[in-house]
This record gives structure tokens, C-alpha cells and sequence, in this order.
């Protein structure tokens, strides 16, 4: 069994005009040998964009590219339907892009103010599927422990055999037990956990690997939110 912590405050910091990334995986020419990826997890980004601010449209291919709102909103704009129309995804939504043979995108904060997201982006199984998207708001409260979102019983696929993301909101002093997978990737959007047998306190925007693992639990130092990938 391995348990890394990962601290925010060691992730790559990008900023530009209305932005403020920090990636939590060598990204562009921020490279490092040892922070590659994580099983088909190949990018961790933390964003906040001014109102309006975001991305232009840009093309993407033979990924799943998974997107959390934190706080605020954010437009997505892409070429999978007929009509080009915009979602709009607020905190607590999560959108799933395939992005197969090739599609573009946009995101930009909504006009309600600035918006914090996290966005994942995985290796599929196969890379030569249609592009696709699909939406979905999370339910997770206090008390109801792992969420599923992605994956097997949950709202939203991934081409991805065997990868789930679970959403956990926690008040303070309640306990959650991780998923028991070969790989289980834990991020705190919010709040704090307490130190554990294994792992130093964790604040927001730090993130807890833990590799071929039994059940490993942690508990909530204030109210606060993770997001949870489990890989086969």
C-alpha cells in the first residue's frame, strides 16, 4: 500500500488575464518526471476565471474530460451537437466531454461572477469513438457518504473500464471510508481533514493518492467537500 499526499501548494501555477490555473500534473512546459499521471489520469487542474474570462475555442482528441463547478458558473460551448447550444454549469454540476476523434470547446465564467472548476482529463479505453457530452448535477449532502457521479451507477460513463468519481460533502468530524480500487484519488475542492494514521492534515486543494490499498478512511477537520477517483 502507497499514500501520497499531493499539496496544492506545490502544483504548477499558470496565470494570465482573467485566469488562475494550478495543475496538479506536468502541463505544458511545467515538467516533472515524477508527476506524470496517475493510472489514465493524465491532467488534475484547478481553475478560477473572472467573470467572462476562460478559454477560447481549442480541439481536443482521444480524451474524457471530466469538469466539477466548485463556485459561480461556466459556459461550455462544443461541436457535439447539431445546433452548437451552450450548457451552462453551475456549482454542484459536472460535465463529461468525450472527445474521441477530435472536437472543440470553449469555457468561459458566467456573467453571475467568477467561477472555480476542477477538470480532469483521462486516457479512454478507445480514442476512436464519436465525441459526446453529457451533464449532470451532483446530490451529495452531509451524512450520505461517496456520491457517484461517473461511472458504474452513477448519472454520467466514461470510457474508462473500471473509473468512477464519487462526491463526498462532510461536516466537521465526520468520518469517510475511500473506495477500495488499485488507485483512489482524493481531492479536497473545500474545507480540511484531520491527520490519520497514514497522512499528514490535508487542507483545500490538496490531493491524497493512495495505491493498491484496503479501504482507508478520513475524517473532516470543518465542512468540506472531495472528489473521489477510483481506477480498477
Amino acid at each position: 500500500m502507497s499514500v501520497e499526499i499531493r499539496r496544492g501548494t506545490a502544483r504548477f501555477v499558470e496565470r494570465e488575464a482573467g485566469r488562475l490555473s494550478q495543475h496538479g500534473f506536468s502541463f505544458g512546459p511545467h515538467l516533472d518526471p515524477d508527476r506524470l499521471s496517475f493510472g489514465p489520469m493524465v491532467c488534475h487542474d484547478d481553475h478560477l476565471l473572472g467573470r467572462g474570462a476562460g478559454f477560447a475555442e481549442h480541439p481536443h482528441a482521444g480524451l474524457e474530460i471530466v469538469t466539477w463547478v466548485v463556485s459561480g458558473s461556466v459556459v461550455h460551448r462544443d461541436g457535439t451537437g447539431a445546433d452548437g447550444s451552450a450548457e451552462t454549469l453551475s456549482a454542484g454540476d459536472c460535465g463529461v466531454l468525450s472527445a474521441g476523434t477530435g472536437v472543440r470547446h470553449t469555457e468561459v465564467a458566467g456573467d453571475d461572477g467568477p467561477a472555480r472548476f476542477v477538470q480532469v482529463w483521462l486516457t479512454p479505453d478507445d480514442p476512436d469513438t464519436s465525441p459526446a457530452y453529457a451533464r449532470a448535477t451532483g446530490t451529495a449532502a452531509p451524512g450520505a457518504g461517496l456520491v457517484r457521479l461517473v461511472g458504474d451507477g452513477g448519472p454520467l460513463s466514461v470510457g474508462i473500464a473500471g473509473a468512477a468519481l464519487d462526491v463526498a460533502r462532510l461536516e466537521a468530524g465526520e468520518t469517510l471510508a475511500l473506495p477500495v480500487a488499485a488507485r483512489v484519488h482524493a481531492f479536497l475542492t473545500t474545507g480540511a481533514l484531520l491527520r490519520s494514521s497514514l497522512a499528514e492534515p490535508l487542507a483545500a486543494g490538496d490531493a491524497l493518492c493512495v495505491t493498491d490499498g484496503p479501504s482507508y478512511a478520513v475524517t473532516a477537520a470543518v465542512p468540506t467537500e472531495i472528489l473521489v477517483w477510483s481506477f480498477a
